[in-house]
């Protein structure tokens, strides 16, 4: 008998030699189209608004790693992402010390407090964002935060007017307006198609997985078309929802965030799809005019629960395997 000692070294065995900068990366690249044409359609404020975002991010990222005594990590561009992230769901006039105020939430309490990179239950981004909407709504009314702007479309929010005029208000707008961002609401969030050709980038590039994407589409697609089918004079049609508000925005790069999202692909069939399902369901029957953020925070919270459906282990419950 060899005395032969063997190995065995914990999971995973091969590297594809990717890093978290080069997906940041790919993800920043890949917000650009939606982000430019942006400032191109607010101006130099939208411009101010990203910088501010994205740059305090990432300095909230350097302030937390030395109070924590941690290695300074911005250069995976992480923080970054986050900062972009919430410079585009915000209007342009959005205030220096409130951009400041959310990618401090953003950074601190929805990425440092669970512990760092890929440990957030949550989608750091939206966990600001959703602050900024309770304690400062005023300042996410994109129909007062661009009042005098002058557009040649028509200057209201799509969902609020929806929600406020009833669907008396889609007579406003057009599917293919919605799509080529002829619509107010956050700087990076109007332009439907630069999200969609974003997002396939990523799916292409293997840095978002599909199977989400696809089953939130259809979970607003679906939704939306029952309770138009069923009331047609009080709901609005599935492709408004596609359209409008932060929905695509939401579907190609919040959703899919790897830390809050599933790692199996049933479980991402079903997140993805009760995504979409409470979008439209806040949207027709709750308050929020929009309902992507409440949405998404609500599939993370449940995220954990719904990953436990996984494929049965190789051998398991096989006789004498």
């Amino acid at each position: 008998m060899t005395n032969t000692k063997l190995t065995v070294s914990h999971a995973p065995f091969w590297h594809n030699g990717d890093t978290l900068f080069k997906q940041n990366l790919n993800f920043i690249i890949a917000l650009l189209p939606a982000a430019i044409f942006g400032i191109l359609k607010f101006g130099a404020p939208a411009l101010g608004v990203l910088t501010l975002a994205a740059s305090s991010a990432m300095l909230w990222e350097v302030v937390m790693a030395v109070i924590s005594k941690r290695k300074v990590a911005i250069a995976d561009m992480e923080s970054a992402v986050i900062g972009l992230l919430f410079g585009m769901m915000v209007p342009a006039t959005m205030p220096w010390w409130v951009v400041i105020t959310g990618t401090f939430v953003a950074v601190v309490l929805g990425k440092f407090v669970f512990g760092g990179s890929g440990g957030n239950p949550f989608h750091p981004t939206l966990v600001g964002i959703a602050i900024l909407t309770m304690s400062w709504p005023a300042f996410l009314d994109f129909d007062t935060a661009y009042v005098s702007y002058q557009f040649n479309f028509t200057a209201l929010a799509p969902l609020a007017a929806l929600k406020s005029q009833g669907p008396s208000a889609l007579a406003l707008f057009s599917n293919f307006d919605l799509l080529m961002g002829n619509e107010v609401g956050g700087i990076g969030s109007t332009f439907g198609l630069g999200i969609i050709i974003g997002g396939i980038y990523l799916i292409l590039k293997g840095y978002t997985r599909w199977e989400v994407v696809v089953s939130f589409i259809a979970g607003i697609l679906i939704t939306a078309t029952l309770f138009y089918v069923l009331h047609p004079d009080k709901y609005a049609p599935p492709l408004f929802h596609l359209f409008s508000g932060y929905t695509l925005l939401g579907a190609f790069f919040l959703a899919v965030e790897n830390s809050s999202s599933p790692v199996y692909r049933i479980p991402m069939f079903i997140y993805g799809f009760l995504g979409g399902l409470m979008i439209i369901l806040v949207r027709n029957i709750g308050i929020y005019p929009d309902g992507t953020v409440l949405s998404i925070l609500l599939i993370n919270l449940v995220n954990p629960l719904i990953d436990n459906i996984k494929p049965k282990a190789l051998g398991k419950g096989v006789p004498h395997a």
